[in-house]
């Protein structure tokens, strides 16, 4: 039987000044298949795929679709094309309903009635086993049920390939199942699927093809039956990697940060966190498991003193003498008591790093009020510096580069190798990986391990239940800012944890 191919990209390249994204790449989507893209972070996969979706044009190459050249200079001829692109922010309207977003700016007339504009949506939600109201609002809608409206948006504009760029990175293992089953039905159809991601198991489980992209160029495509998670990688890198977490068991662990009846605040005044209470031992990680936004966020921040509490109590008890109340201190009055904590924020540059400064300046930041002038001495922090890019492998012109020219996984780098070089007796991470490629990331997890077995406490906010799982000695999950169970790592499942996540079983709280 013939194979057709719905898109072929030939000698495509994309520059952006000196840097070039994309180097000549060569690839096909054939019809009726699931392509994965893989490739380390600024290997040039979203770039790729920004080109077919009309957010940047190519500076050499040629497109096809359905075997025809075509031009595509925005959204809108993607579209015409029948090419449509889900990322990862989803573009909905909040205060609409499932059914307005889908028609919003395509069938939107004026005395249209409501359940005409439903009519082809409902179709088409039947037709790929959707699970979706169409009258739901936006606003009460879990990040799931988002997705969806966006999978169903661009069907219901006529779309015959779709890419989805990291489609699973904020679902439930019972939510991922759930979208795999539609997007086999969608295959069935004929319809062509792209899916970016960078966990390995999903490819193996999803794909028919996977296409390797490195450092901007094209390395090959191959069919998933004959891959594996060790080929992929050494295919991703360019070398052979070892995919092993070097996790201990515990030891001497004693308790170092206790948590009772805690209760935070958004901004809006409502409950983020409701109540919580739990144990951060010494030598033991910590694993904090949620659907974005159920207030892991907010409970590092509120522990760290960077979030102000409405009740409740935080303790620290050191490793000699009598436990510190330290619920409600800033971030400053802690570290004048002693306590170091280090913390890497969710929001790396708006909180972590000053963007404008080198990474000598802000390996100083850190330490500067504990003695001297804030430009006394620039050896240390520099020696500091070049330790980081040596160990982790920061891609930058020089310690003296400001940070905010540096990628996004660069910026990772610098500010989890700063934390962790302060030698911390508390360590809170929140996604310490996003951003970085999976041989950086497993380096990650093993210095994680590493301070765990000098007796620090880590907590580690993950969204990767396989790593957690890996990574952690307890799992402690959090949903609508509540907890729903702490479970221990090496006994749980990630279906457990899921129906955890969405608050469907009760598990221990220790």
């Amino acid at each position: 039987m013939e194979v057709k191919n719905a898109i072929e990209l030939k000698n495509i390249t994309k520059r952006f000044g000196d840097v070039v994204a994309n180097d000549n790449i060569n690839l096909s989507v054939r019809e009726g298949e699931i392509l994965a893209i893989l490739g380390e972070n600024g290997s040039g996969k979203t770039t790729l795929m920004n080109m077919l979706s009309g957010i940047y044009f190519p500076d050499e190459g040629n497109i096809f679709v359905d075997g025809k050249e075509v031009v595509i200079r925005s959204p809108k001829d993607s579209f015409d094309l029948g090419i449509g692109m889900i990322h990862q922010h989803f573009k909905l309207v909040d205060v609409l309903t499932a059914g307005e977003n889908i028609v919003l700016g395509h069938k939107w007339k004026r005395g249209v009635k409501r359940e005409d504009i439903y009519k082809d949506a409902e179709e088409l939600t039947n037709k790929y086993g959707f699970e979706l109201d169409l009258t739901q609002k936006i606003y009460d809608m879990s990040v799931s049920q988002k997705q969806t409206v966006e999978i169903v948006k661009v069907l219901y504009r006529g779309a015959n390939v779709l890419i989805l760029d990291e489609p699973t990175a904020v679902l439930t293992p019972q939510e991922t199942e759930k979208l795999f089953q539609v997007l086999r039905n969608m295959k069935k159809s004929g319809k062509s699927i792209i899916i970016i991601t960078h966990k390995l198991n999903e490819v193996l489980e999803i794909s028919d093809r996977v296409t390797i992209l490195r450092k901007g160029k094209y390395i090959d495509t191959i069919d998933t039956k004959d891959a594996d998670t060790s080929k992929l990688t050494e295919m991703m890198v360019g070398e052979k990697v070892t995919l092993d977490i070097n996790r201990k068991d515990p030891v001497n662990t004693q308790k170092r940060i206790v948590v009772e009846d805690l209760v935070c605040k958004n901004l809006e005044g409502r409950n983020i966190l409701e109540h919580i209470s739990f144990t951060a031992n010494s030598g033991e990680i910590l694993g904090i498991a949620g659907i974005s936004g159920n207030g892991q966020k907010e409970l590092l921040e509120s522990i760290v003193g960077l979030h102000t509490i409405s009740s409740g109590r935080i303790l620290y008890y050191p490793p000699s003498g009598e436990e510190i109340q330290i619920s409600g201190m800033k971030t400053a009055k802690i570290r004048e008591l002693g306590i170091n904590m280090a913390f890497v924020p969710e929001d790396r540059l708006g909180m972590g790093l000053v963007a404008g400064m080198d990474m000598v300046d802000n390996m100083m930041i850190r330490g500067y009020k504990d003695g001297g002038f804030f430009f006394a001495d620039r050896k240390s922090p520099r020696k500091l510096a070049e330790r980081v890019v040596d160990r982790l492998n920061v891609v930058t012109p020089g310690v003296d580069y400001p940070v905010g020219r540096l990628s996004g996984g660069n910026v990772q780098k610098v500010l989890v190798g700063r934390e962790i070089a302060s030698d911390p007796i508390v360590m809170m991470v929140a996604y310490p990986v996003r951003g970085l490629d999976i041989n950086s990331s497993y380096t990650i997890y093993n210095l994680l391990c590493e301070e765990k077995e000098k007796g620090t406490a880590v907590m580690c906010v993950g969204e990767d239940l396989d790593v957690l799982m890996d990574l952690c000695d307890r799992i402690m999950v959090l949903c609508d800012g509540k907890i729903s169970g702490i479970v221990d790592a090496r006994k749980t499942t990630k279906e457990e944890i899921g129906l955890l996540m969405i608050g469907g079983k009760e598990a221990s709280k220790s």
